[in-house]
This record gives structure tokens, C-alpha cells and sequence, in this order.
């Protein structure tokens, strides 16, 4: 319904033609930052309604005894939420905000826009289920493994102050929720408050990305590629760190270059990347983490995906 909108918008009331590459452009930011700041919205207060039942300390005690297993459970979370990287980000804070460790945040993060629904179902149609499951279960060790890493690292330091609430209170501590409306009042205030502190980042990093997924042709992308030989694999999954796009939407690309004689790890490791790391992500991040937090997370995702390519190209050939 709001793509079928945005297209009413850009097509008829501001007369756009179909073909022209400005009103992809356009169309793709209207859809993108509305989707992202309802998502954002929604998440936070329903996150901010639940933890006035969960004290922060009952929360963070929970996660600490669990060590790898939070990170599964975070991974598996990501594997069933149909969200790109950057509309993965609101439950990434949202989860910050709640009090959950780093690196379980993290797991979320990298795998919620390496698996979805869309793109199970499209690789299952042009792969079969077998590399398939081994895809899913490659996007998941990936989300867990980054996360672990993350998380011994000891990164908290490099969050922005604000971003986190340290006040125990919101958590359920110190004050008193008596019935829905007082909670649902407090998880709706906690969404605007992050909200005005992210919109310039949201709008500048969908910006970008709109521009890229517009002007960046894929002829260019398998020109390149194909030229690598064995360092494919890493090309293919630095080519497609600065660009954006959902599995599904990134999915033909990589199709493209299999059927072209590229081994599939490094078809793979395209999507991966693509789909976990954007420079658009990088920016949104950007107002909750210094520099050196996102360098490392991108550097320590590209890593494992470059592996699991190579993985896929040794077990496939």
C-alpha cells in the first residue's frame, strides 16, 4: 500500500516518467524514510512498553549467563525479520536502549538483513534447498560469531552517551507503571525522544542510498568482478559494502554473475555484503557510535563474509 502511494506521488502528482533515473531516486527515499521512521517508531514503543515490566539489571543478568546463546537467539531473531540493514537499525538502538549487551545487538544486526523471508523463498526457486539451507545457516555463524568477537572486545566505550538512557528508572526501577496507559505513554515518549536525535542521519543515509541503488549499474559490478580471479571473493564483497539494497532486491545481481561462470561463494559474498553493510547504514550508525566502533564492526562483518564466500567456493566446485 505505501509503495502503491509513493508511485501515485512521484508518477502522476509530480508527473515523473517511469523511466526517468530522478524519480527512482525519488521514489526510493520517500519509501525508504517513511518505512524507516514508522518501523522506528513502532519498535522502540512497543520495546519501551515491554521493559517497564523488566528491570534493567533482571535484563542484563539474564543475557550475561546465557554468553553464545544470546547471540544465537539474537541471530535467529535477525533470520525472521524481513528488514534491510538500515530498517534493522531501530531495533538495534531499541535493543541499546533495553540494556542487552553489544555484542548480542550486533548479532541482530548482521544477520537480520542477510536472511529473509523474500530471499529464502527466491534462492529456493533459483538454487534449490540445499544451498539454501547452507546460506542460512552461513548468514546465522556469521551474525554469531561477529557478534561473540564484538562483544569480547569490551566496544561499549565507543557508544555516544545519548544514545543510551542511563537512567535505571526507564527500565522499570525506581518508578511505578500502573496500567497500559502509563506504559504505552512512556514507550511513546522514549521513541520520540531517539527519533529527534536520528532523523538528519536517517534522511542523509537513505539519501545516499537512494542515489546509489539508482546510478550504479550491475554491468559495472560483474565487469569488475569477473577481472579479480581469485581475489573475487573480496572484490565482490568490497564492491558491495558502500552500495544498498535488500537480499531480495541485490538477489538478481548475484544470479546473474553465477550463471555467468562466477563460483557461488563469491555470487554469495555479494549479496552478504550488499545486504549487511551500506555505506547508508554506516552514516545512520554514525549518531550512536564513533568511528572506530563502525570500522571495526564493518571490518570484522567483511571478514566472515569473505570467508564464508571462499567456504562456499571450495565446498560447491
Amino acid at each position: 500500500m505505501l509503495q502503491l502511494i509513493v508511485d501515485w506521488c512521484v508518477y502522476s502528482v509530480l508527473g515523473f516518467p517511469g523511466s526517468s533515473r530522478l524519480a527512482g531516486v525519488i521514489n526510493f527515499f520517500l519509501y525508504d524514510s517513511i518505512k524507516i521512521f514508522f518501523l522506528l517508531f513502532t519498535m522502540i514503543t512497543t520495546i519501551g512498553f515491554l521493559r517497564t515490566f523488566l528491570p534493567q539489571q533482571k535484563i542484563r543478568e539474564w543475557l550475561n549467563k546465557t554468553g553464545g546463546i544470546g547471540n544465537l537467539f539474537a541471530a535467529l531473531f535477525g533470520a525472521v525479520t524481513p528488514f534491510c540493514s538500515c530498517s534493522s537499525i531501530p531495533i538495534f538502538f531499541s535493543f541499546l536502549e533495553a540494556g542487552i549487551p553489544l555484542g548480542i545487538a550486533f548479532s541482530f544486526l548482521i544477520t537480520s538483513p542477510i536472511i529473509n523471508e523474500y530471499l529464502v523463498v527466491l534462492m529456493l526457486g533459483f538454487f534449490g534447498w540445499k544451498i539454501t539451507l547452507a546460506y542460512v545457516l552461513c548468514g546465522v555463524a556469521i551474525g554469531v560469531v561477529s557478534g561473540i568477537i564484538l562483544g569480547r572486545m569490551r566496544l561499549e566505550g565507543l557508544i555516544v552517551k545519548d544514545i543510551i538512557n542511563s537512567d535505571s528508572g526507564v527500565f522499570g526501577e525506581g518508578k511505578l507503571y500502573q496500567g497500559f496507559k502509563s506504559r504505552l505513554l512512556f514507550g511513546i515518549n522514549e521513541a520520540f525522544s531517539i527519533i529527534k536525535k536520528l532523523w538528519v542521519w536517517i534522511l542523509v543515509g537513505v539519501g545516499i542510498g537512494a542515489l546509489i541503488h539508482n546510478f550504479i549499474p550491475q554491468e559495472s559490478v560483474q565487469g569488475i568482478v569477473g577481472k579479480a580471479g581469485f581475489f573475487a571473493v573480496p572484490v565482490a564483497t568490497l564492491l558491495g559494502v558502500p552500495m544498498y539494497g535488500s537480499c531480495a532486491a541485490i538477489l538478481p545481481v548475484a544470479i546473474v554473475l553465477f550463471q555467468k561462470g562466477f563460483p557461488l561463494g563469491t555470487a554469495l559474498a555479494f549479496i552478504m555484503a550488499v545486504s549487511a553493510l551500506s555505506l547508508p547504514e554506516a552514516i545512520m550508525l554514525r549518531r550512536a557510535m564513533k568511528l572506530k566502533l563502525i570500522a571495526i564492526f564493518f571490518g570484522i562483518t567483511t571478514l566472515a563474509i569473505i570467508f564464508t564466500g571462499y567456504l562456499f567456493n571450495f565446498a560447491t566446485r
